[in-house]
């Protein structure tokens, strides 16, 4: 076999040296496209650790919340309870004092027509009793309007005596 003529031999040459350039040029650009890669992996583990962080935090302020509204919560059953204590033991007493109000609106009905009563006698009473006509004799007979006055005779003066 015969040698390949130069300008074949440089040619391949600079064919190869082209490939190596080509070959180096990818070689780098592979390289900044890995470091990149690995750059924006870590940007992504540094986020998704700050996220996660965030969430533990959220998840432990979320849990001290509902600790804090269940201990409200326990604190608000236990006022309702003594509330309706409260409430029992007035519906109690109201049904104890319901039969005393209702005596003493009876006494507040009757109260004119005693007090009406009581002033008509101590005004008799005032008064006092009636003259004697005879003395020693029965006083002036009372009589009905319908003119019976024998059957009237066994009727004594009447005499108003109150003690009021």
């Amino acid at each position: 076999m015969s040698a390949p003529p130069a300008l074949q031999i440089r040619e391949a040459n600079a064919h190869l040296a082209a490939v190596h350039r080509r070959a180096a040029e990818l070689e780098a650009r592979l390289d900044a496209a890995e470091r990149t890669v690995r750059a924006q992996a870590e940007r992504l583990a540094r986020h998704d650790q700050q996220l996660r962080a965030a969430l533990d935090e959220l998840g432990r302020a979320k849990d001290r919340e509902i600790a804090a509204l269940q201990e409200q919560l326990l604190t608000s059953e236990a006022a309702v309870h003594s509330l309706q204590a409260a409430v029992r033991q007035r519906d109690d007493l109201i049904g104890q004092l319901q039969p005393r109000a209702e005596l003493l609106r009876d006494i507040c009905c009757h109260q004119p027509p005693l007090a009406r009563l009581l002033a008509t006698l101590a005004e008799a009473e005032r008064l006092g009793p009636l003259p004697a006509s005879n003395p020693g004799g029965p006083g002036p007979l009372l009589a009905n309007s319908t003119g019976e006055e024998s059957d009237m005779d066994h009727l004594q003066p009447a005499i108003f005596g109150t003690t009021v």
